[in-house]
C-alpha cells in the first residue's frame, strides 16, 4: 500500500492539516480500489494513479474560484471518465479519537451479518465486523488507505429517540488498536451528520470517492 495518503489522513486525524495555500496535491491511489479527492481548508488532495500533469491540466481549466475546483462537477466528471470509475456523492469528512471501556449500549456481533448496509460496506472496506443493537446496526471496516472507518443504520420505528448518536459513539468504543476512526456522511443528511457530531465526529474535509475500478478492456 502507498503510505503517502495514509501519512496526510494521520496527521489530519491528530489535528494537523495540509498548507491552507491554495494549493492541490496529487498523490499516488493508496490501492487499487481507492481513489478520490479530500478537500481540506484551502488546501486539497486528489489520489490517483493517473498522470498528474493531465490532473492539473483539468483543474486549470474550471471556471470557477481555484478552491473549488476539485470539487467542481466538471472535473470530477473528468476525473470519472478518464478513470472509468463511478461515485455517488461528496461526502462530509469525519474523525474521532477512540475512547476506551464498552460502548454505552448493548451490541451482538453479528459473524455473517446480511444486512443491506453490510454488503455495500464490503465493497468498499476490508476486515468489515458488524454489530447489532435493538433498532440498528453499526459497522467497522479498513477503507481508504487502510483508515477505520464506520457506518450506522437505525431502523424508520427506531429514529428519533438518540439511536443513532448512541451507535455513532458506539464505534469509538470498538476501532481496534486505539485507532481514530472515520464517518462520511452525505452533506445532505443533516440527521446523519448531526448524530456523528453530537458523539465527538469532527469535520475535517469534504471526499469524493470514485468506486468501482475496472476489471477489464
Amino acid at each position: 500500500m502507498n503510505a503517502v495518503l495514509a501519512d496526510i489522513l494521520d496527521a489530519a486525524a491528530h489535528g494537523h492539516f495540509p498548507p491552507p495555500d491554495g494549493g492541490t496535491s496529487v498523490v499516488p491511489q493508496p490501492s487499487h480500489r481507492d481513489a478520490g479527492v479530500i478537500a481540506f481548508t484551502a488546501h486539497s488532495v486528489v489520489f490517483t494513479d493517473e498522470d498528474p500533469q493531465w490532473v492539473r491540466g483539468i483543474l486549470a481549466a474550471q471556471d470557477c474560484d481555484a478552491l473549488a475546483a476539485t470539487m467542481n462537477p466538471g472535473f470530477l466528471g473528468a476525473l470519472l471518465d478518464r478513470t472509468r470509475r463511478s461515485m455517488d456523492t461528496i461526502d462530509l469528512l469525519t474523525v474521532a479519537s477512540p475512547l476506551a471501556g464498552a460502548p454505552p449500549l448493548t451490541l451482538t456481533e453479528l459473524p455473517d451479518a446480511g444486512h443491506p448496509r453490510t454488503a455495500r460496506a464490503r465493497k468498499r472496506r476490508d476486515d468489515v465486523r458488524v454489530w447489532a443493537a435493538d433498532g440498528g446496526v453499526v459497522i467497522l471496516g479498513r477503507g481508504v488507505a487502510g483508515r477505520w472507518e464506520a457506518s450506522i443504520e437505525v431502523d424508520e420505528g427506531n429514529r428519533h429517540r438518540g439511536l443513532g448518536r448512541a451507535l455513532a459513539m458506539a464505534a469509538r468504543h470498538l476501532v481496534p488498536d486505539e485507532q481514530p476512526v472515520w464517518s462520511q456522511q452525505a452533506a445532505g443528511n443533516a440527521r446523519s451528520v448531526r448524530a456523528f457530531q453530537a458523539a465527538g465526529f469532527r469535520p475535517v474535509g469534504a471526499e469524493a470517492l470514485l468506486l468501482g475500478p475496472p476489471t477489464g478492456p
